[in-house]
């Protein structure tokens, strides 16, 4: 239905497109953006009117972008609870490869992990990925683990306290020890109280920095798995000390691409299938959709690489939601996903913006798709097969949408205002790909 109208929507207006919202670290403009998300939304909805007969829709429609404070965070309450989120718990040394491994599941930079850290209790630090508003993965890394001064006793009590609260996420332990490290009495202390204390949540043993004990002269990573004598051996010396306490246990090695080891993240399909295994089924589908490779792809633009990922995890969470079956029921809840999406994808473009402000963004670059989202949701009509192609084009239109807030805000860092015509031809040609590579996205 809504191809048929592809040649028919509406072109955003240039001018009301190409300034800047209003608090973005860019040249003063003449209007606030209020007004000119005003007369965005006013050109849209009339244009809409006319291309579908159903008035009612299209007034329903001018509602969902005048979510009021408290309902977004009503809506925000609801999908943390609905989401298919994982809490991992990283235990291990400092250097034993834990902020590689969020590296390595969230194709974030190393620069944004390390910031991403805020203190949880005196000794953990968590980081929830993409927002902390809407957290597909929550990281909780132990602090000071193996420092003398530090009092084992004291951090397995927070580690206990903490998993104690009630959560209805998915929690799992990965224990992080390097292959060549064998002074892991410590972590083996820590790993025996909690699964005494915690039997039902599983537990991985990721071995790193495999490189470290290669043979003589040996350049780059072999064919996973590496069958060397010396990973092999130092591999089942540190499965038998753990044994009994780890579920699984799976070799990877996560440098940085300036180490010059191919590929980065080695043995990362290995630490996906270990935790697909031992997480519930959404939180596994999730964690296989956020490692898309496809999503992941060297552009040689870094802002635009960490954004995708950002955008991927925000495509999933879309799908999951748009396959709630009544019609217009998720719109309101998707809006506020897109918005707090814009303003992530703001913050790492340097420019923060209010709730409202990110809206802002939305409506302005939004407008030539407004239709077609009202399409999808219209095609919720049909029985059964209705609300799977809904899911994967509330997927793609999210895919397209940030997109077009990566050109956005990349023109405004550069100085640039942002050209309507690009962000929609972006936009147009990243929702086709994201349809093709959505299509099969189910709840």
């Amino acid at each position: 239905m809504t191809e048929q109208r592809d040649a028919d929507l509406p072109k955003p207006d240039s001018q009301q497109l190409s300034e800047p919202i209003e608090g973005a670290t860019t040249p003063a403009v003449n209007n606030s953006w209020k007004n000119r998300i005003a007369g965005v939304w006013n050109n849209s909805t009339t244009r809409l009117m006319q291309l579908l007969p159903v008035d009612q829709v299209t007034q329903t429609a001018a509602k969902w972008f005048s979510v009021s404070e408290d309902r977004v965070a009503e809506i925000l309450e609801t999908v943390r609870a609905e989401l298919p989120t994982t809490e991992a718990l990283l235990i291990g040394k400092p250097q034993a490869g834990k902020s590689s491994i969020v590296r390595g599941l969230t194709g974030v930079s190393a620069e944004i992990v390390g910031q991403g850290f805020r203190p949880h209790t005196q000794h953990t630090e968590r980081y929830a990925y993409p927002s902390n508003d809407l957290p597909l993965l929550i990281f909780t890394d132990t602090v000071g683990l193996g420092d003398v001064s530090q009092n084992t006793q004291a951090i397995i009590e927070e580690l206990v306290e903490d998993l104690q609260q009630k959560s209805r996420r998915a929690r799992i332990l990965i224990l992080t020890v390097k292959i060549n490290d064998f002074a892991t009495d410590t972590l083996r202390q820590i790993a025996q109280q909690l699964r005494q204390q915690h039997p039902d949540i599983p537990c991985l043993l990721a071995v790193t920095c495999l490189h470290e004990v290669y043979p003589p002269g040996t350049v780059d990573h072999p064919t996973y798995p590496p069958d060397y004598e010396e990973v092999n051996r130092a591999f089942a010396a540190i499965q038998q000390a753990f044994g009994g306490l780890c579920n699984r246990a799976v070799m990877i090695d996560f440098t940085l691409e300036e180490d010059g080891y191919n590929t980065v993240f080695y043995g990362l399909e290995a630490l996906r299938d270990a935790l697909a295994e031992l997480l519930p089924e959404a939180e596994s589908r999730a964690i296989y959709q956020l490692l898309d490779t496809e999503a992941g792809e060297k552009i040689g633009n870094l802002y635009r690489d960490v954004g995708r990922r950002y955008i991927l995890a925000f495509s999933v969470m879309a799908a999951a939601i748009e396959a709630v079956p009544l019609p217009f029921a998720s719109m309101p809840v998707l809006t506020v996903l897109q918005v707090s999406m814009v303003g992530v994808l703001g913050k790492l473009y340097g420019q923060t913006l209010t709730r409202s402000q990110a809206g802002g963004v939305v409506s302005a670059i939004a407008s030539g798709f407004l239709a077609r989202a009202v399409g999808r949701e219209l095609i919720k009509f049909l029985p059964v097969l209705g609300s799977a192609i809904a899911a994967s084009w509330a997927a793609a239109y999210t895919w397209a949408l940030g997109e077009g807030a990566c050109v956005y805000f990349g023109d405004l860092m550069g100085g640039k205002k942002p050209d309507p015509e690009k962000i929609q031809s972006v936009m147009q040609e990243a929702f086709k790909s994201a349809q093709e590579r959505f299509k099969e996205i189910k709840r």
